[in-house]
């Protein structure tokens, strides 16, 4: 029985279809909406985002150039609102996505408050933004001693992953892993010795660590794991790796700890006041996502979001509430669109994963939101 990988592709179609009234761009890999992004959040379909990768207004900036930073006179305003957003990032999550979502300094604590009551909080990333003399904010310019607390010279990432009963070493992945061996009538001992993973100290190995949450199962693991298990007779075959796992992927070339030093965007005619650096972006996208994955940004700004995206053969789902910056994103990804079937044609989108016309059976994915395992129905 085969069991091919469930296609990006046809989880982009469904989302292209149910927002289409606002749509202000479509392309096969990139859509582009107008309007509230809580409003439109709520027309999207359940599981159907790998990755959120968004920068919402800080509120405690007040520029009145920066779209809703000044539409909360109190702070509780601001996270209440910030709540509803919440919710429903968890919803379209796929549960083995993640989420990126930048904040003001002093609002990241209550943030991250905030989130984990749906998120498993993995890590706070501290942008420093080394800049160059002369392009870091009021830095080099300001009377040093009328500071009265630490100069803000960063910002604030909170990383994340869909919570699985609140429980930080309880990933989906983990949750999905215990409950299919436990009904494939498997020990960890038994699925550990099957599989080659088998520990001298700790009896269950590598199992033991996977389903506890301390780490991840490679490709060749998950493939013995579900041969092993499928086996059994007690069970559909498993999901593909890619629909399980979390994809997180760094080395030592790459930024890997929690302080990131990517110079912020120099400002140029037609700059977004909030405009983060494409490498920034692509950064966090290459390191937590498949290719072919979708990228959700709520407040897509100058559109950045998109095109590191597209540039790493993912797709990309933008929202934005500002008419002008629709339109200069609408424009861009017209450009891009236009070069890149150009340059590539139609071998660009085989680069995808093309539509999967008959899913064949599996062990379900989803229950409540969470990875679950499956008994063969009867």
């Amino acid at each position: 029985m085969t069991n091919p990988r469930p296609s990006r592709h046809n989880d982009f179609q469904t989302l292209t279809t149910a927002l289409s009234s606002s749509a202000r761009l479509t392309s096969p890999c990139a859509l582009l909406l107008e309007g509230d992004s809580l409003h439109l959040l709520r027309k999207m379909p359940d599981h159907c985002i790998s990755l959120i990768l968004t920068d919402p207004p800080y509120h405690t900036t007040k520029k009145r150039n920066i779209y809703g930073d000044t539409a909360f006179e109190e702070d509780s305003h601001y996270l209440d609102w910030m709540a509803k957003f919440v919710v429903q990032w968890k919803r379209v999550l796929r549960p083995n996505g993640s989420l990126f979502c930048f904040c003001a300094p002093e609002m990241a604590a209550r943030l991250e408050v905030l989130f984990a009551t749906e998120f498993n909080i993995l890590s706070h990333i501290v942008w420093t933004k080394p800049n160059d003399p002369g392009f870091d904010g009021w830095k080099q310019k300001m009377r040093k001693e009328a500071l009265r607390q630490w100069y803000a010279h960063s910002e604030r990432i909170i990383f994340a992953e869909p919570a699985c009963e609140g429980n930080l070493h309880n990933s989906p992945l983990a949750h999905f892993l215990h409950q299919t061996r436990q009904k494939a009538g498997m020990s960890t001992h038994d699925l550990a010795e099957a599989i080659g993973a088998y520990g001298r100290v700790n009896h269950g190995g590598a199992v033991s660590n996977w389903e506890a949450g301390r780490n991840t199962p490679s490709r060749e693991q998950y493939a013995k794991l579900s041969a092993a298990l499928f086996a059994t007779g007690r069970i559909e075959p498993m999901p593909p790796y890619e629909d399980v796992t979390r994809p997180f992927t760094v080395d030592a070339t790459k930024e890997f700890t929690d302080v990131w030093t990517f110079p912020s965007v120099r400002p140029y005619e037609g700059k977004h006041p909030a405009e983060k650096p494409v490498p920034m972006l692509a950064h966090a996208i290459q390191a937590t996502t498949f290719p072919g994955d979708i990228v959700l940004d709520c407040f897509a700004g100058s559109g950045n979001t998109a095109f590191a995206a597209l540039d790493l053969g993912r797709r990309s789902v933008s929202m934005e509430a500002d008419p002008l910056w629709v339109s200069r994103i609408a424009a861009r990804l017209q450009v891009y669109d236009t070069q890149m079937w150009q340059q590539l044609g139609e071998s660009a989108q085989p680069a995808l994963e093309p539509p999967s016309e008959h899913p064949s059976r599996q062990a379900p994915l989803f229950s409540n939101g969470n990875l679950t395992g499956s008994t063969i129905a009867h």
